[in-house]
């Protein structure tokens, strides 16, 4: 019930409809199954990281898969304001108790604003991944490479498929 609260609330404010679907993280030898989050109206990349395009500015962070895979982050780099991205190319990295790893763009474009609150509190992302933890936005500078994202559903799929091996 409280994942529930928690989806409806960063759909909310991302002005989005959600939806609860299955990204197994469990290890095969446990009966238990952790539900990751997946919101409709994102476009997901296979490394994990979602995007949101309204208007001319494409809001960008890791899924809530992603953090929970993770673990608790201690540490966030990302770029500056004005930065090139790359679609599939690394821009920053997220440290956690567990280990580091790159944050893919999942579009390409100029970074025009980086959440500055992740410098001081990184665990905003474990929190509220789809909400308060956005890591940047950027001015997409080929629209059309959002076509090529995965939508809530196939997300889902992917991950359950990347479980299931």
């Amino acid at each position: 019930m409280a994942l529930r609260l928690w989806a409806s609330s960063a759909a909310n404010a991302l002005k989005i409809s959600s939806s609860t679907a299955a990204c197994r993280a469990a290890p095969a030898y446990s009966i238990s199954r952790y539900f990751s989050t997946v919101l409709d109206g994102l476009k997901y990349s296979s490394s994990h990281e979602w995007v949101k395009h309204d208007g001319s500015v494409a809001t960008i962070g890791i899924t809530d898969h992603a953090q929970d895979s993770l673990g608790e982050l201690v540490y966030v780099e990302l770029p500056t304001a004005g930065t090139q991205v790359s679609q599939g190319e690394a821009f920053g990295n997220v440290e956690s108790v567990k280990a580091t790893s790159d944050v893919n763009s999942p579009i390409s474009g100029e970074i025009v604003e980086v959440n500055a609150a992740l410098n001081e509190k990184a665990v905003l992302i474990n929190e509220s991944p789809y909400g308060e933890g956005w890591m940047i936005k950027v001015k997409p500078s080929n629209p059309s490479e959002l076509d090529a994202l995965l939508d809530a559903g196939k997300y889902t799929k992917h991950c359950e498929e990347e479980h299931a091996h």
